[in-house]
């Protein structure tokens, strides 16, 4: 734990307001600032409340929005980059969170809390973790109870808002209703703090360092992950029994999360029980996709659903929609029945690293290829041109014989990317803002490779984390990376590019909006990569014919 900073001292944050209660109107809303709420140790947190001014005591179900960034953090636009467009979002909506203005004159309250720790709130902020999750639940308890209540709970919301939800959900709070995760984290360790084993250094201590606001203390989460490099105890208090949600789900993911919340949402919605769950990925800018107004209403038409108890024609959506993308503008949607796709056949391609290609055939003679890890030109391609249209969406696994020459240790970055007829790279949307990124990603320390056994398969390997196993001179090790989700359509002509490399491949980033980084590297002398003859280098592409 470190020793909250003042709240009122945040910087890029409106004002913050007095600890006082206070209601008031405006726009139709009844805006209760500071409602205490108890939990059951005694201790208060914050939230705020908005209900509809000509309906304040009607029947009303909750929408609850949980974060520690500020309930009082209100803008009707994010940063231009983002795609969020003028109109699609209220001044009186909180950062990754529903908006007021749209929710409340369609019967329904929205709550945005300040958790334990944060800002205003009593005690000390915990990140995640059992104790935050207990929070949670004892907040959607008190909400459902009040007086102007139907009784039930909803929750929404991008981020941090859908995190949160894996974790209380599984508490089984008796009168939250729904769930509506829109990107989120689940694997605290492999999604948020280490890719592969290497320790991610952008976004985490951006995100750690707003965590910092408090009148007592905080956990300091940057610190500990560096302290726990890892998969122990600590990493096991951040797990989540995602197989105890039973409630009804409407899960939504992105292809073009990559490094942050792809894996983790369509992991939650894959392990959750729930009979009545949806899941949606898109290969848009996440919160353009979340505020976009045909997102909003067919959101709507679920919590009412399951919060009004109003047939909307829920239960004949789809199980799984999603987008196909060719490029970054161009991803029409595809209804499908589950996720993976039962008809996926996993194709191996082979790396030729005499001719930078990959083949459908092995490849018979052995031999290697190197590059300088240390600098930022070094890296290794392979192409592969398809003769005839072809479709990849799932999970993609790359094994390679690599060894470390002059290290006892190598961290590897991988991208898959779209090359055009003419051989120029086609973008897709990345990471919230841009539209130049991969088709996924990949990464690992060799020293990590240890497979999870029970866990693993062979299109999608998930590695322990548990002991480091450290090269030795002339070593040559296989190891198997994970790839993230995606889906592309490639036509004839047109070509899958594998690259390699010692260092992030996508480094370009918008001041003080950093993607996911990795600059805490052991990275030394030249990375080798044996293929051909009795090493079996390749990568493993899920192929969907037409349904």
């Amino acid at each position: 734990m470190r020793q909250g900073v003042d709240p009122s001292t945040a910087p890029n944050k409106p004002p913050l307001p007095p600890r006082d209660y206070v209601s008031w109107e405006e726009e139709g809303l009844l805006i209760e600032r500071n409602v205490e709420v108890p939990m059951r140790d005694g201790v208060r947190i914050l939230v705020d409340i908005y209900r509809p001014a000509s309906a304040p005591d009607a029947d009303l179900p909750v929408i609850l929005g949980w974060s520690p960034y500020g309930k009082h953090g209100l803008s009707g636009s994010l940063w231009p980059p983002s795609g969020v467009q003028d109109g699609w979002m209220s001044r009186f909506t909180a950062f990754e969170a529903p908006d007021p203005l749209f929710w409340c004159p369609r019967g329904y309250a929205v709550v945005f809390a300040d958790p334990r720790g944060a800002w205003l709130s009593e005690g000390d902020l915990r990140h995640n973790g059992i104790g935050e999750g207990e929070d949670c639940y004892d907040c959607i308890e008190f909400l459902a109870a009040l007086p102007w209540s139907n009784g039930k709970v909803g929750m929404t919301g991008v981020s941090y808002l859908a995190a949160i939800q894996y974790l209380v959900a599984s508490l089984k709070p008796p009168h939250l209703a729904a769930l509506n995760p829109w990107e989120g984290f689940s694997d605290w360790y492999r999604e948020f703090a280490y890719h592969g084993g290497i320790r991610e250094t952008g976004f985490l201590p951006r995100g750690s360092d707003n965590l910092r606001f408090s009148l007592g203390k905080t956990e300091h989460t940057a610190a500990n992950v560096l302290a726990h490099p890892l998969y122990d105890d600590y990493w096991r208090s951040k797990e989540i029994d995602l197989s105890a949600i039973d409630i009804p789900a409407y899960v939504v993911a992105s292809w073009s999360d990559q490094g942050l919340h792809t894996r983790g949402t369509i992991e939650a919605w894959r392990q959750m029980a729930s009979p009545d769950k949806w899941l949606t990925i898109h290969g848009d800018k996440k919160w353009a996709n979340y505020y976009r107004p045909e997102s909003r209403l067919q959101l709507a038409e679920f919590f009412d659903q399951f919060l009004k108890g109003e047939d909307r024609g829920v239960q004949s959506w789809p199980r799984v929609s999603l987008e196909i993308r060719e490029s970054a503008h161009q991803r029409p949607a595809r209804s499908e029945r589950e996720w993976p796709l039962a008809r996926t056949e996993y194709r191996p391609l082979y790396l030729d690293v005499t001719q930078n290609s990959l083949h459908e055939q092995p490849v018979p003679e052995a031999a290697s290829i190197a590059y300088d890890p240390c600098d930022t030109a070094g890296e290794a391609l392979f192409d592969f041109r398809f003769d005839q249209d072809a479709e990849l969406t799932g999970y993609s696994k790359l094994k390679l014989w690599v060894e470390a020459s002059g290290a006892d240790d190598l961290d590897l970055f991988v991208a898959l990317q779209k090359l055009d007829i003419a051989g120029k790279p086609v973008g897709f949307h990345f990471y919230a803002f841009y539209d130049n990124g991969p088709i996924a990603l990949g990464w690992l320390r060799a020293s990590h490779r240890e497979l999870d056994e029970e866990r693993s398969t062979p299109w999608q390997p998930v590695h322990t984390h548990l002991r480091e196993q450290r090269l030795r001179p002339g070593e040559i090790v296989p190891v198997e990376i994970e790839i993230w989700p995606s889906s592309t359509l490639f036509r004839a002509g047109e070509s899958l590019r594998v690259v390699v490399k010692g260092m992030d491949i996508y480094r370009d980033a918008l001041p003080n909006l950093p993607y996911a980084r990795h600059e805490d590297l052991r990275n030394r002398g030249r990375h080798l990569i044996h293929a051909g003859g009795s090493y079996d280098s390749h990568l493993l592409v899920p192929v969907v014919p037409p349904a």
